[in-house]
């Protein structure tokens, strides 16, 4: 799926991340969500290749990278934490400053690391998320039911991996085929590869790691860049799917607004996957916001 790219294991802050390099030209690092992998760019990867030299790697926690046990505050899954892993990476691979392409749970970890290494990253795009603190403190009843898993996956360990080890196939394909645009978007051999790691061990605290981190010490870090006026100082681009519940639920472009000075952006006519659901869209909409 990734025709020309090597693929490459490297350390970061003790954890080895696995990634995917191909291409030539400046630094693009690509960042997939939940509950999947690097794969997630599969059909737009070629194109981005032919303008960057592009980094597509699995966060802690998830595809092949490791999957440190979870630690009491969930601290080693902070998005500041995983930030800091992709910082490593794109240093180990000489690059001190790129641009960030990023989808859903990747997506906030870009937004992290933006605020966190304004001089690393040039330019950011997000795609369907609105900023964590906000979808947090103005979740209703739509948008608890669309995105139950965030209220579940933060239950304590072990009680949601050991329901997600019991059967990972389900998982899978309830938690992304109960979107919008149900599999259809999805390749039966990105499906398999999102089902073979999601079976690794460790798979499934790792990616609940993620959500409980988030649902603390990430708001902790949320509000103490609010008190100190940190915010997103890169020029960034927010799209959103026009069918996902981030678009219905949200206003994103706004939200964006309170926490990036530089930001534009808007729906797209998809769901929540936009890279597998529309990826020549997302190319006519992101090549020219990151070459330019």
């Amino acid at each position: 799926m990734f025709e020309g790219f090597t693929e490459r294991r490297i350390d970061a802050n003790g954890v080895a991340i696995h990634a995917v390099v191909g291409g030539q030209g400046p630094a693009l690092l690509l960042l997939h969500g939940h509950p999947q992998t690097h794969v997630i760019w599969h059909k737009v990867a070629g194109e981005l290749a032919r303008h960057f030299t592009v980094v597509a790697t699995d966060l802690r926690g998830y595809g092949d990278s490791d999957k440190p046990a979870g630690v009491a505050d969930h601290s080693n899954y902070s998005k500041r934490a995983m930030a800091a892993d992709q910082l490593a990476v794109m240093r180990a691979l000489g690059f001190e400053r790129f641009r960030v392409l990023a989808h859903d749970r990747g997506a906030r970890v870009a937004h992290r690391l933006a605020v966190d290494y304004p001089d690393a990253v040039e330019k950011l795009v997000t795609l369907d998320i609105a900023p964590t603190l906000a979808m947090y403190a103005q979740t209703n009843e739509a948008f608890a039911r669309a995105y139950y898993h965030w209220f579940f996956l933060i239950r304590p360990a072990p009680f949601p991996e050991t329901l997600i080890e019991a059967d990972p196939e389900l998982y899978i394909r309830q938690t992304m085929g109960g979107r919008s645009a149900g599999l259809a978007p999805f390749t039966e051999a990105a499906l398999a590869e999102y089902l073979r790691c999601l079976k690794t061990p460790g798979a499934a605290h790792g990616l609940c790691e993620d959500y409980r981190a988030s649902a603390g010490i990430d708001l902790e870090h949320d509000r103490a860049d609010i008190a100190a006026g940190r915010m997103v100082e890169c020029e960034m681009l927010a799209l959103w799917g026009a069918d996902g519940a981030v678009g219905k639920c949200f206003q994103p472009l706004e939200e964006w607004r309170k926490v990036a000075r530089r930001v534009t952006g808007h729906a797209l006519p998809c769901g929540h996957y936009i890279a597998e659901e529309v990826p020549d869209q997302l190319l006519e909409e992101a090549l020219p916001f990151l070459k330019g």
